[in-house]
């Protein structure tokens, strides 16, 4: 992060996570096969988002076998309800319903779950560590240093509070707009924008050596 607290986050890696959904021939987990109009357009405006819609499950599980249940469950909900949607953001649409069916799964698992939240502290340059293309030929000591730097951030980011964590995942990773990211969670915009600066606050803290070394001043002065 620079001076102002914004890590362009992306830059390490396109995608955290991986998720094992999507079948051999691109269709989407779980719902019919295709056959009317409206299998079409699901497939065309829904599932494109099935790895968002998983790294977003991920980080609110912290649980990658769980999480490809919820995504599963999530497109088949949404696909049965999709005479409901009415054009406005298909990825937002589609987040609130994983978001949904996580909270379920934290209900039914109560106790083995903590959906501490995808994303994304980070900010839209933070955000961009995880959507730029890798290089494609790194040599071994940076893929070290590229794995310990993705490691750091995906522990930071899972230790966070849950709508903190929530925030940064949606706008830094899933680079959602605000009003998306109100859409998905039922907060205000200003609500949103609160935890997500927060959010990326904590973020730097833990990331950040200045960050840590100026709280322990600050904390040693207090004695």
């Amino acid at each position: 992060m620079t001076g102002t607290g914004r890590e362009p986050v992306k830059k390490i890696a396109p995608r955290l996570f991986t998720p094992r959904l999507a079948a051999s021939n691109g269709s989407a987990p779980g719902f019919p096969e295709p056959g009317a109009d409206q299998s079409a357009l699901f497939r065309q405006l829904i599932v494109p988002h099935l790895d968002g819609a998983y790294n977003l499950a991920r980080y609110l599980t912290r649980d990658p076998v769980l999480s490809e249940d919820i995504v599963q469950d999530a497109f088949v909900r949404a696909f049965r309800a999709f005479d409901q949607f009415r054009g406005a953001s298909p990825r937002a649409w589609l987040f609130a319903i994983v978001r949904n069916c996580c909270w379920t799964a934290q209900s039914a698992q109560k106790g083995h779950l903590s959906l501490v939240v995808h994303d994304s502290g980070i900010s839209s340059e933070t955000g961009a560590m995880l959507n730029e293309p890798v290089d494609p030929s790194p040599t071994p000591e940076e893929e070290v240093i590229r794995k310990t730097e993705i490691d750091r951030l995906t522990m930071a980011i899972e230790a966070m509070p849950e709508p903190f964590r929530e925030a940064v995942v949606l706008r830094d990773i899933e680079d959602l707009s605000y009003a998306e990211i109100a859409e998905v969670t039922g907060v205000p915009i200003g609500t949103v924008m609160s935890r997500l600066s927060r959010g990326r606050a904590i973020l730097a803290k833990e990331l950040l050596p200045s960050a840590r070394h100026e709280n322990i001043e600050s904390r040693s002065n207090e004695k």
